[in-house]
């Protein structure tokens, strides 16, 4: 294990609908308060997405993520701000040609996909690599745009986290980065249990550490009822925590969490019973090469 472990808790992602939660958190006032309250928590990391304040949907609007950056920003300079670049990537195919783009596709341009990241420079941003089955239609990202968009993130400052949810993205990653597209410290994120990707089990968190570069920095998680086992998993085999209402509202079967600062709660109490101890956020940008 790590002597140190530090926690990345992603407050509202973009699951639709909205998760059966009476505190779910969609306007930008609410994001930033669980935010802050993970924070205080003992996250050292935050993970952003935005939505629509009036119908919970999830936004790819500019004035949005300002909006809540600023918030956060506003309370709390020393947490980390990881931001998603996900939205742009999703394809459907239409029932009546399926060489043509269905209903719910969703392709942005690289300029598109950064367009916040380039304007707020927070410290990291997600980025996702996979080409796969995901969510009912297609997760498509390419070797031109995904070079583009590490090159593009490179130049703006901002460090790239390598979302893996495929077994051969490790492949793809050790090509991107030998390439120049993304850097050699990159952080990686094992995403376990979608349900055509990675399988959320102690052998596929071992098999993906197994593919990492000597000394890479990683946090692998469960989605929903394996968020927390698989945190265990990932400090045991050296690794980091993730948790939040993105992947989970639940601290186990039957027992939902009031808010995502009980999430982080319960992270914080399985890193101490593992034997490890907690990150600040300091520590944590040392260990990713951040700027304090």
């Amino acid at each position: 294990m790590a002597d140190k472990v530090f926690i990345t808790c992603a407050v509202t992602g973009s699951p639709w609908p909205l998760p059966k939660h009476p505190n779910f958190p969609f306007r930008p006032e609410h994001v930033a308060q669980e935010a802050l309250d993970a924070a205080a928590a003992g996250a050292s990391i935050i993970h952003l997405h935005v939505r629509n304040r009036e119908t919970g949907h999830p936004s790819t609007e500019l004035e949005d993520y300002r909006e809540v950056v600023g918030l956060i920003r506003a309370k709390n300079t020393d947490v980390i701000l990881n931001v998603t670049t996900g939205p742009g990537c999703t394809w459907m195919q239409s029932e009546e040609d399926p060489s043509l783009p269905g209903p719910g596709t969703l392709m942005f341009t690289a300029e598109k996909r950064l367009e916040h990241i380039l304007d707020l420079k927070p410290d990291m941003c997600t980025l996702d690599i996979c080409t796969m089955n995901l969510w009912g239609g297609a997760a498509i990202n390419l070797k031109p745009m995904v070079t583009r968009l590490g090159h593009m993130i490179q130049d703006a400052g901002v460090l790239p986290e390598i979302e893996c949810f495929e077994a051969g993205d490790f492949v793809y990653a050790a090509d991107l980065i030998a390439e120049g597209a993304l850097p050699a410290n990159a952080p990686y994120t094992f995403v376990l249990g979608t349900k055509y990707g990675l399988p959320a089990t102690p052998e596929a968190m071992q098999y993906s550490k197994n593919q990492l570069p000597r000394g890479a920095t990683f946090t692998g998680f469960g989605i929903q009822r394996h968020s927390f086992p698989m945190a265990a998993q990932s400090v045991l085999l050296g690794g980091h925590v993730r948790t939040g209402f993105e992947d989970s509202t639940y601290l186990r079967r039957g027992k939902q969490a009031a808010g995502n600062a009980d999430m982080v709660n319960w992270a914080v109490e399985l890193i101490d019973h593992l034997g490890a101890d907690l990150a600040t956020p300091g520590e944590a940008r040392k260990m990713l090469g951040l700027k304090n």
